[in-house]
Formats: C-alpha cells, sequence, structure tokens
C-alpha cells in the first residue's frame, strides 16, 4: 500500500512538472488519452447541446410510425478522423445535409468548454466535410517551434498560431505587409526572425532604419544596402525603382510571346524567367516609418517626404513582378503621417499588429479588414511580447506569437551567411562597409 501511494506521487509530480515546464510532453504523455476519451463518450450529448444535429429523415419518421416503434433521435455529425498531434486533437466530421461549417464556427467556443480543452477552431476542408483543430493547452504561453516545418524561398516559418499550427511569412503569395506595435511589443523581435530566416535564401535584403540604424546595423553583414538617414532612404528607394525598370525591360524582351511559344514560357514576373536570367529577389525591412513619412518644418524636408512616400507607394504597387518586397513596420501608421499614406497602406495586404496602446491604433491595421480582429488586438496582454494578430485583405486573421529571438542570435546568423550577400550595382554605394566575419558560434532560438 505505501508502495502504490509512493508510486502515485511520484507520478502525480512528474505530471505537473511536465504540465509547467513541457506542456507537450505532458499533454501527449497525460492529457491526449483523458482529452481522447472525453471527446468520444461525449460527442453525441455534445453535439446535440451545440445544436450541431440535425431532425431525422421523412423516411425513418414514416417508418417509425408505420411500426409503432420510438421516434428516432436527431442525427450527429458522423466522425471521419481523430488523431492526436503535439498540440491537440483534429477532430474531421461529415456533416449533415442542411448544415454549414459556419455553424461548427459559431459553435466553437461552446465546443471547447464542453471537450474541456483550452481551444477550438474549425474550417472547411470541402464541400460536406469540416476539421476541429482543438488545442489541450496554451500554445502560445511557451513558443516551441516544430522541427520540420513546411519552408521555402521566400516561405518563411516566423511564428507558431493558437491552434499550434505554423504561421507563414509567404512573401510570393503576399508581397508586402504591414508589422504595428508599440514599444516592447516583439516588433522588433518579429522583424529578426524575418531576417534570421532570410538569411540562408539566396534573396538581397535591404534595411532602411532612419533612427540612425540601431535596429538593423547589427546584421549589416547580410544586408547589400542599409540606409540609417531620411536622405539615404530617399536615394535607396530612388534606386530600386530604377532597378525594377530595368527588370520589366529584361521581362520584356524575354516574353517574345508568339503562337508558337509554349505556355510555360510565357511570364510577367521573374518566376518565369530562365534561372540563369532571373534577377535575385529583393526583401525591403523598413523599421519605423513614421520617421520617413512625418511632415517636416522646412520646404525642402516636405519634398523629401513626398518623394520618400511616393517611392514607396511605386514600390509596392508595381515591385511585386520585379521580385521587390516590402515589410514595413512602425508603431503608428494612419492618415496623421500625411498624404499618401492611406494609399501606401492600401498596398499592403498582409497585416501583423502586436500589442498596441490605443484602439485607434488596432484600426489602422484591421479596420479594412475585420472588426472582430481590432477586438483581439486590444486584448492583447502585456506580459506576453510576441503575441499578434495576423490577418491580410481577404479578411481572415489569427492569433499569433513569435519565438524569442535575440539580437545575439539574429546577428550569429546574419554572420553566418555573410557570403551570400548580393552584390546589387544600384545599391553599391549604401553597401555597410564591415571587417571580416567573425567566427562564432550560432544558438538555438530560445521559447518565449
Amino acid at each position: 500500500m505505501v508502495a502504490w501511494t509512493i508510486a502515485g506521487a511520484v507520478v502525480t509530480g512528474l505530471a505537473l512538472l511536465l504540465r509547467w515546464q513541457r506542456p507537450a510532453w505532458y499533454w501527449l504523455a497525460f492529457g491526449a488519452p483523458l482529452a481522447l476519451v472525453r471527446v468520444l463518450v461525449r460527442y453525441g450529448s455534445v453535439m446535440d447541446a451545440c445544436g450541431l444535429t440535425v431532425p431525422p429523415s421523412r423516411l425513418r419518421l414514416a417508418l417509425a410510425r408505420v411500426t409503432g416503434s420510438t421516434v428516432p433521435n436527431s442525427r450527429v455529425p458522423r466522425i471521419l478522423r481523430l488523431s492526436v498531434t503535439r498540440t491537440g486533437l483534429v477532430l474531421r466530421v461529415k456533416m449533415r445535409p442542411g448544415q454549414d461549417a459556419f455553424d461548427y464556427l459559431a459553435s466553437t467556443d461552446r465546443l471547447r468548454h464542453s471537450f474541456g480543452l483550452h481551444g477550438v477552431a474549425a474550417r472547411e476542408v470541402r464541400a460536406g466535410v469540416v476539421e476541429l483543430r482543438m488545442t489541450g493547452y496554451d500554445v502560445l504561453r511557451q513558443v516551441q517551434m516544430p522541427a520540420r516545418t513546411d519552408g521555402g524561398l521566400l516561405r518563411l516559418p516566423v511564428a507558431l498560431r493558437e491552434d499550434g499550427t505554423v504561421h507563414y511569412r509567404d512573401y510570393r503569395q503576399v508581397p508586402h505587409a504591414l508589422n504595428i506595435g508599440a514599444t516592447q511589443s516583439g516588433k522588433s523581435v518579429y522583424q529578426r526572425q524575418l531576417v534570421a530566416e532570410l538569411a540562408p535564401q539566396p534573396v538581397a535584403l535591404v534595411g532602411i532604419d532612419c533612427k540612425q540604424g540601431v535596429e538593423l546595423a547589427p546584421l549589416a553583414r547580410r544586408l547589400s544596402a542599409l540606409a540609417a538617414t531620411p536622405d539615404d532612404a530617399l536615394a535607396v528607394l530612388e534606386a530600386l525603382i530604377e532597378r525594377m525598370e530595368e527588370i520589366y525591360q529584361s521581362i520584356r524582351r524575354e516574353q517574345r510571346v508568339s503562337a508558337d511559344t509554349p505556355n510555360e514560357e510565357i511570364t510577367a514576373d521573374i518566376w518565369g524567367l530562365p534561372e540563369h536570367l532571373r534577377p535575385v529577389p529583393v526583401v525591403v525591412l523598413i523599421d519605423e516609418v513614421a520617421e520617413l513619412a512625418l511632415s517636416a518644418g522646412s520646404k525642402e524636408e516636405e519634398k523629401r517626404r513626398d518623394r520618400i512616400v511616393t517611392a514607396l507607394v511605386r514600390l509596392v504597387q508595381l515591385g511585386r513582378a520585379a521580385g521587390i518586397y516590402v515589410e514595413v513596420c512602425g508603431q503608428r501608421f494612419g492618415s496623421e503621417l500625411g498624404k499618401g499614406i492611406t494609399m501606401l497602406r492600401a498596398q499592403l495586404t498582409g497585416r501583423t499588429a502586436h500589442r498596441v496602446n490605443d484602439e485607434a491604433s488596432a484600426n489602422m491595421a484591421f479596420a479594412d479588414i475585420s472588426p472582430d480582429a481590432v477586438l483581439a488586438t486590444v486584448q492583447i496582454p502585456a506580459d506576453r511580447p510576441g503575441t499578434a494578430v495576423a490577418g491580410d485583405s481577404s479578411g481572415g486573421w489569427v492569433r499569433i506569437r513569435t519565438p524569442h529571438t535575440s539580437l545575439r542570435r539574429a546577428v550569429n546568423v546574419c554572420n553566418a551567411h555573410a557570403h551570400l550577400t548580393p552584390e546589387l550595382p544600384e545599391l553599391a554605394d549604401f553597401r555597410p562597409a564591415l571587417g571580416p566575419v567573425p567566427v562564432e558560434s550560432l544558438p538555438v532560438a530560445e521559447a518565449a
């Protein structure tokens, strides 16, 4: 009896320790079996209580009347698959006739409480099939990115979603994006994660940091150009526009559209060009857009500001086909920054908002996308830096959290891949002049 008591105490202590320090291990060892039993036992009653059942068919009712048997029960959606993941359960069900995926989406909070899980997200897989992705614990409390991700060229795993899946920043799908957030909200960590994932890829990185380069200068060994003042920023942007126009001329020369040209060889962007002719893609990182767009005092500074905004608008309108992608960061991004800003914002398809200090800042990012995303943004707690709401112009949005990427790790990654930094002739004057690359170890990413 004593031995059993000691063994039970040891197991309980181990479970509590795992739940606090290694929630994924606790979930796989203890949480998942209990959750599977709860879901399977409660499934029918929960679906009925949440209004996710349908009345019996007329044929069954008629047969019941003819045979004098009891009235058949409501029909429950059929389970197609129930699987365990590292972060929760995935339940795929076949909807009954007359149901819609929105019915399940509207019931996610009730399903969460009924099944005793941390969160439930619903999505339509195909006609008649809906998938319920249920998380067993708070995956955003201690972010641990999976060892294997489905990344690729310009498709970067940058954060973890609240449903346990990986959030990707795909520049070829969403060319330009806006990233806003208050001080100490995790905006700079998100930017470092982007640079750390882009550094090993065959792309050119251009930094514009008008805070005298304090954020991007440490990463300069992997930057093809760095502008630390508004004057340099204007020159860099205009040089990028010249590069864009030259690339368009190259595309025109290689199109040669005729009746005998194969369909796969007809292109209107750099990705359809032969590999030996394809120019290197360029990602432009703007650290604080307000320093570029704020109205200045003198007429000369006002003219420079207008030229900067005009160049930015041209880049985000036309740069995608030329392989130029723009990532705009700032604490606020609204009409108070002057004319042309709302036009610029309309071209920034991707939106990421970290913790903000007021609802107006959240409206700047998501008012034209989704009111629910605005509400989710203002509810981000201050003690969770790196937590953000990510969305795009389609209206979809999700909560994410970036793993903590220290400046030291980002610097080491950039130094280790400094030899991959492309030489851009148009931006040669702004290439950071640095000494030899120091030999340093590359630490792993720290958990947030």
